[in-house]
């Protein structure tokens, strides 16, 4: 996860009212192309707001690239997609050096990584190594290429799809990738109703392609980040994380539980989130809300929870269940 308070040293910070409005609207316009994806868009702004990182897993044509771009339009971020698959190498997505024959010397040519925000689509079709390619980006926010280091872009975020119904030609992410996604989300299909909106907006168009307006720019989205940082998380909102992520590691369908990095990402989104709903406080609805993408795709299963059928987010939407919040929240 990238950190956001070495962006914004000279940044000057919205206040909660501002990142709100900027939010909706962002959220507005993508919502002019984007049909039933209001959920998993808001929980993903929460995301990209907080300084993370963002993985779909779903079955494919339900627009999880249509999202990502529309979001980066909207956002105002220079905007590169990667189209993953087995024969990708590492230096694809970071760049290398080349021959200069004009000057006799080799200049490093960057990747698609150097950009605001990254479409990494379909990540699982490649393998490992070059999966493992995107950790120092995600992770420090720059890449080193032949022992030399090259800062990115800020603000640099990565959008990443992965087909969870396909496992030939298709490679699982490791566990330690999986972490470095601030939430991992679903979009699911739309109802009826969306559906045939999809449907009719691609008849009003009368064409394939879609437009986004601009509402933000990159220099917006540092001050927005800036203002998300500022706002107060109680005491007892931050005991609440840590008691869900611990409930994880003792859970008997669990094999291993949240990383403490768990729960700080489950506190990163809850209070992003609350600044876009219009609040400058914390509530433990908030938290739970964000409960099932922040800390499921960061637990291993059991075999016996694995072979019974048992997914990760019925084990954290039952540890929510079962965990007490605090009885109240102050305000700063």
């Amino acid at each position: 996860m990238t950190d956001p308070a070495s962006a914004h040293t000279s940044v000057d910070a919205l206040d909660a009212a501002g990142v709100s409005r900027s939010a909706h609207d962002i959220l507005s316009a993508v919502g002019t192309v984007v049909v039933g994806q209001q959920e998993p868009l808001r929980i993903a702004l929460a995301a990209i707001l907080a300084g993370g990182h963002v993985l779909f897993e779903d079955v494919p044509g339900l627009g999880k690239t249509l999202a990502a771009r529309s979001l980066a339009a909207a956002m105002g971020l220079p905007f590169r997609r990667l189209q993953c698959t087995p024969d990708l190498l590492p230096s694809d997505i970071t760049g290398s050096f080349v021959y200069a024959p004009g000057t006799g010397e080799f200049v490093f040519r960057q990747g698609p990584v150097f950009t605001g925000l990254l479409l990494a689509d379909e990540l699982n079709r490649t393998a490992p190594k070059t999966q493992s390619a995107l950790l120092e980006a995600m992770a420090e926010g720059q890449v080193t290429v032949e022992g030399s280091s090259y800062p990115l872009p800020r603000p640099f975020h990565v959008i990443a799809t992965a087909n969870p119904i396909e496992y030939e030609g298709t490679y699982a992410l490791p566990e330690a990738q999986l972490d470095r996604f601030l939430v991992r989300l679903a979009v699911g299909y739309p109802d009826r109703e969306g559906e045939e909106r999809i449907l009719a907006n691609r008849v009003a168009r009368r064409m394939e392609a879609t437009e986004v307006p601009q509402v933000v720019s990159a220099d917006d989205m540092l001050a927005m980040q800036a203002g998300v940082e500022r706002l107060h998380v109680d005491p007892d909102i931050m005991r609440y994380c840590v008691d869900l992520a611990s409930a994880t590691r003792a859970d008997r369908s669990v094999e291993v539980g949240a990383s403490p990095r768990g729960s700080q990402s489950l506190m990163l989104v809850a209070r992003a989130l609350a600044v876009i709903e219009g609040r400058d406080y914390v509530t433990p609805e908030d938290v739970k809300r964000v409960a099932v993408p922040a800390l499921a795709h960061r637990l291993t299963l059991t075999p016996a929870a694995w072979a019974a059928g048992t997914d990760a987010a019925t084990v954290v939407a039952g540890i929510v269940g079962r965990v007490p919040g605090p009885a109240s929240v102050g305000r700063a």
